[in-house]
């Protein structure tokens, strides 16, 4: 079953790896410039708020949207990086579940088996994490944020490895790293 991962560990974690927090006790994790990371999305429809220059990092995927997005991610996860991944927000729960998103965000947490009350009040990012043995339920969530989320973004996280994705609302998965075999895999799905 997923688990929660407070954010001292998440925050230790992250900076390890020297990304970049942008905003205090968030999820809202990245490179720093030295990293010379590259960067790829895969996007569901066609989107007029991403710059021009940036049009050419993206890669349009089929219908439906949200459950193919989650279900790449899933298998990029799975092939290429292995391991644990962490979802937050990149804002803090207390917000996503006080405001941003709290019509629906409960369940969609409870249907992972973890009760969103250990959630609800923290004003930082803790991070659901899943094993590679909960691929169903890492899709199942993803597919979930992709399909709700209306304001908001999601951070995903790979602990130890050299690769972030920021889930944006407008159902799109931006990815970034170092590491040029993961950015070939990315650019290959």
């Amino acid at each position: 079953m997923p688990c929660i991962i407070e954010y001292s560990a998440v925050l230790q974690q992250m900076t390890s790896q020297q990304f970049k927090c942008h905003y205090y006790n968030s999820g809202a994790f990245g490179f720093p410039a030295s990293a010379n990371a590259g960067t790829l999305a895969w996007i569901g429809q066609e989107d007029s708020t991403i710059r021009p220059e940036a049009q050419a990092l993206t890669r349009r995927v089929e219908q439906p949207y949200e459950a193919t997005l989650a279900n790449m991610a899933m298998r990029l996860w799975q092939k290429q990086v292995r391991g644990r991944v962490w979802v937050m927000p990149k804002s803090h729960w207390a917000f996503e579940l006080g405001h941003g998103s709290r019509e629906w965000m409960p369940a969609l947490i409870e249907s992972l088996g973890l009760d969103f009350g250990l959630l609800e009040n923290r004003t930082n990012a803790a991070a659901i994490e899943f094993g590679v043995d909960e691929s169903v339920l890492f899709e199942r969530f993803v597919t979930g944020l992709l399909t709700l989320l209306h304001g908001s973004d999601f951070m995903i996280a790979f602990p130890g490895q050299p690769i972030l994705c920021t889930l944006h609302h407008h159902k799109q998965l931006w990815w970034s790293t170092t590491d040029g075999a993961i950015l070939e895999e990315v650019a290959r799905a």
